[in-house]
């Protein structure tokens, strides 16, 4: 077998990133091995591998390493998964004259990306590997002993380290079928150790929770980023992102959401991880969680979101986690929301400030487990249960609207600028949104936090005049955009988004299959079959099983958004469980227990 090494020396640190641009985000595969003595994790693009990240998840290494036929990457691809039940890749490449098949797996033992390509040409061809760093001095290229015909397999090996080559040669000992069994071990013995739903696709429900475990960074445990990707200009802008970000960060919401979806999969352990990187990495000396961090808990972007607070009081309660470093933590943040609440800097779309029901709904719901713990130890929650009762009795006078455009019956509105919804208040949208909106005719899905959180009644009338507003004003086909002119998005013939002020190119955000799984727990409060909402999220996933941050209004295909995105693989895994469980599985019984007529004769509110 002929074999390359393209060896990559790295010291370990985060490597600036201006001078190259990452490949688009929309990735057709992530993987990594399960152990942790191996810190590096692949992304495949749309041609070979894109980003290479090592020696964490906030540092991509590479750009791209890609396979050249007579000097010309292929002209069509296709990804899917070597193997049902682990993280194993195969790319079938197709060009003139030639086809060729590529599987990708990472070395359990150490920082190796190992790719074995498979060639077959109608001629002779030269074959070789395009290898670009994150930080390149030259373009590494090196030939592969192919030519299609008398020769039509080989392996090459993309080391990092000290001594990069050395690791890379190492992994080429030991051959490409060796590693990639001891890789597809690691992953089968994780999956034999889970449950698995009833309701969900097998395949799909088993790559996301794959995909959740290996968002989660080997040096930090408990640090799980975003997404492997860099969507628009978080790649090429270095105006609104210095660094190449945001993604690969930590964000306390998407952990969040992750953290439950794992407690519902078996995977405890991994949610307390998240808690404790929440509690002891991303809060902040007055209490409140960091807008998001680097996988070491530094902190990158700095303004204040609510529900973000309010994140770690809700996880802690799923958990049952009553130790005393924990509830510390926690009354920091609980003292926080009373001080600062009910108002957020920013709400959950992280470019607004103001009465938000979404956030409201996280502080109500968090203060209310919170309380619930310190009444488990013995302590006395009375006063952080008076601020959410306020705070849940007063949430339809700060931002439900009688007067709005779009209903003659009240509905929520994405926020208010001033707690006023009947007055028409102007604002400006951002993202590229050149004039001001009226705060009336904003509406977003987002208020239903407020029934799945147990804060509010799933057969409100409000609830359902605001669900019946947002489906005419927000849903296409199956699916929903996040809110009224959203502009987190490519523009209208393609191109990437970007801030362009002070005169804007309009740009448009596409529908978010986040919501089909929000839609399916509040309508399994209703008594509804949600089975078809969980199949809404599955058609939106590449042939890698990837699941994406948006989709197409016409395709229903995912965009060039951030794929994988982990929140919408946690909505899926949680919104399986869901169903199985006939309801949703994230609701707190101790908030609607509160707050929720009709359940107050169940066990749980005993």
């Amino acid at each position: 077998m002929k074999s390359l090494v393209v060896a990559l020396v790295l010291a370990v640190v985060p490597v600036p990133a201006a001078d190259v641009v990452p490949l688009p985000a929309d990735k057709q595969a992530f993987g990594t091995a399960r152990e942790r003595s191996s810190p590096v994790w692949f992304t495949v693009g749309h041609q070979g591998l894109s980003e290479i990240f090592y020696p964490d998840l906030s540092t991509p290494a590479t750009r791209e390493t890609t396979l050249l036929v007579d000097g010309s990457p292929a002209e069509s691809s296709r990804t899917e998964p070597a193997d049902d039940r682990s993280l194993t890749f195969r790319q079938s490449l197709r060009g003139k004259g030639w086809t060729a098949t590529v599987t990708y797996v990472t070395d359990p033992a150490r920082a190796t990306v190992l790719a074995d390509v498979s060639l077959s040409s109608h001629r002779p061809v030269r074959v070789s590997v395009r290898h670009v760093p994150m930080k390149p001095t030259s373009v590494v290229v090196g030939d592969l002993r192919l030519d299609g015909v008398r020769n039509r397999h080989a392996t090459f090996a993309v080391g990092f380290g000290d001594d990069a080559r050395a690791v890379a040669e190492e992994s080429l000992r030991r051959g490409f079928p060796a590693v990639a069994r001891d890789y597809a071990r690691g992953w089968h013995e994780y999956l034999s150790g889970l449950r698995r739903p009833r309701s969900a696709d097998r395949r799909l429900y088993d790559t996301s929770v794959m995909v959740l475990a290996a968002t989660e960074d080997k040096r930090n445990p408990g640090a799980l980023i975003a997404s492997p990707s860099f969507p628009w200009a978080f790649g090429f802008d270095r105006t609104i992102a210095p660094e190449l970000g945001p993604y690969a960060l930590v964000w306390p919401r998407d952990l969040y959401h992750v953290a439950t979806a794992m407690i519902a999969a078996g995977d405890r352990g991994m949610a307390d991880r998240a808690l404790d990187f929440m509690l002891r990495r991303q809060q902040q000396p007055d209490g409140h969680l960091a807008q998001n961090t680097r996988v070491d808990g530094t902190p990158y972007w700095t303004s204040v979101q609510l529900d973000e607070t309010a994140a770690p009081m809700l996880l802690a309660w799923q958990l049952g986690r009553t130790d005393q470093s924990t509830m510390d933590a926690l009354r920091r943040a609980a003292d926080f929301l009373v001080a600062h609440g009910p108002v957020t800097e920013q709400e959950r779309w992280e470019n607004q400030s103001g009465y938000s029901p979404a956030t409201i709904a996280s502080a109500v719901a968090g203060l209310v487990c919170y309380a619930d713990l310190l009444r488990r130890t013995g302590q006395d929650g009375t006063a952080y249960l008076k601020v959410a009762d306020e705070w849940q009795a007063r949430v339809e006078s700060w931002t439900v609207t009688r007067t709005g455009p779009f209903s003659k019956d009240p509905y929520y509105l994405r926020l208010t600028k001033d707690g006023r919804p009947d007055v028409g208040t102007r604002y400006n949208l951002g993202d590229n949104n050149p004039g001001d909106a009226d705060q009336r005719a904003v509406v977003d899905p987002s208020f239903l936090e407020l029934v799945r959180l147990g804060v509010k009644d799933a057969s409100d009338p409000v609830v359902a005049n605001s669900v019946a507003v947002v489906d005419q004003q927000l849903r296409v086909g199956r699916y929903w955009h996040r809110f009224t002119a959203d502009g987190y998005g490519e523009t209208a013939d393609g191109r990437p988004w970007n801030i362009n002020w002070p005169t804007p190119t309009r740009t448009h955000g596409r529908l978010w299959p986040i919501f089909s799984g929000e839609r399916g727990e509040y309508e399994l409060l209703l008594g509804r079959d949600a089975r078809p909402r969980l199949r809404d999220i599955a058609r939106t996933a590449n042939s890698g099983r990837m699941l994406p941050e948006q989709v197409w209004e016409t395709t229903f295909t995912g965009t060039t958004s951030a794929t994988p995105l982990a929140w919408t693989h946690a909505q899926y895994v949680r919104l399986a469980w869901s169903i199985d469980a006939g309801r949703p599985v994230e609701r707190p019984d101790v908030v609607a227990c509160r707050y929720v007529s009709g359940v107050s004769s169940r066990p749980a509110c005993r």
